[in-house]
């Protein structure tokens, strides 16, 4: 071991340097993920607790940090109980940024078969959410890439038609018994309609209804884009990676979709409501 220096009883090397980083690395992550949500509160208790009883067993107080070391075998199962839906979603979002999270790549590997694009024409999408919000009717679109989504598809009525106009419209009418819920569109087909969408714990703006609540939920546990046509406004938004787009031009919206469709990265053209941001909604129209 090199050590580097010494502070009182403690030798710091290189190696608890590179340790040090990656714990810090690895917490910033989890408290990102949990930011907005009351389990950070907990996180943070528990976080507290555990560096208290570092010091502790660093200083030889063996009373102390029997104590505290007694709470933390305990605590670890209560913090698998307490963080379950954070757990889920952290092992969601590995799974989704994994290779093996394309349902086809192992056909592609097998047989080298080239990737091919799962573009296709999107301006039936693109006239029904210009007839959709003309008309103020809200509607819910998650477009896939890489997977049909059949734990979500299943949750709704099962359709596997190809992408239409009136199709879209018809489904999204005010009296329709399937208005109530996402439309799954994957390959140039609606495979499902009122399918039941996870809903966000982040803190998002008042404004937003449990239509943009669930859009940005199912961006956050799967790799979709998501569109939302507001039922108050008619003004369109799309969702990925729990951030949203919001009040887009239908030209914008047809440049997005097209570019995810065809696998380009779109990431950065997504902002992260904060809490400032937040304040700014808040002297805009209220939205569904």
């Amino acid at each position: 071991m090199n050590l580097l220096f010494k502070i009182g009883f403690l030798d710091i090397s290189m190696v608890n340097i590179i340790d040090i980083s990656l714990v810090s690395v690895l917490i910033y992550q989890v408290y990102k993920l949990m930011r907005g949500s009351v389990a950070i509160k907990i996180f943070l208790g528990f976080l507290s607790i555990y560096l208290v009883y570092l010091v502790v067993n660093a200083a030889k107080m063996e009373l102390l940090s029997s104590i505290l070391g007694q709470f933390m075998g305990v605590g670890v199962i209560a913090a698998i109980i307490l963080f379950a839906p954070e757990i889920r979603k952290f092992l969601l979002i590995i799974g989704r940024s994994s290779i093996l999270s394309n349902e086809n790549v192992l056909q592609e590997l097998l047989f080298w078969r080239k990737k091919e694009s799962n573009a296709f024409n999107i301006t039936p999408i693109i006239d029904a959410c210009k007839s959709l919000s003309g008309t103020s009717t809200g509607a819910l679109m998650v477009m896939s890439r890489n997977s049909e989504l059949k734990f979500y598809a299943e949750s709704g009525d099962l359709i596997d038609g190809m992408v239409s106009k009136r199709l879209l419209i018809s489904i999204f009418n005010k009296y329709s018994p399937l208005h109530d819920g996402a439309v799954i569109i994957y390959n140039g087909k609606v495979k499902a309609a009122r399918c039941i969408l996870p809903v966000t714990e982040k803190e998002v703006p008042a404004q937003f209804g449990l239509r943009h609540r669930a859009a940005i939920g199912m961006s956050e546990a799967t790799d979709t884009l998501v569109l939302i046509v507001s039922e108050e406004t008619g003004q369109v938004s799309m969702a990925k990676n729990g951030n949203i787009l919001h009040n887009l031009s239908f030209q914008e919206v047809r440049e997005i979709l097209n570019n995810y469709l065809t696998g380009q990265d779109i990431d950065e053209k997504f902002d992260f409501l904060s809490p400032f941001e937040s304040k700014k909604f808040k002297q805009r129209p209220a939205e569904a």
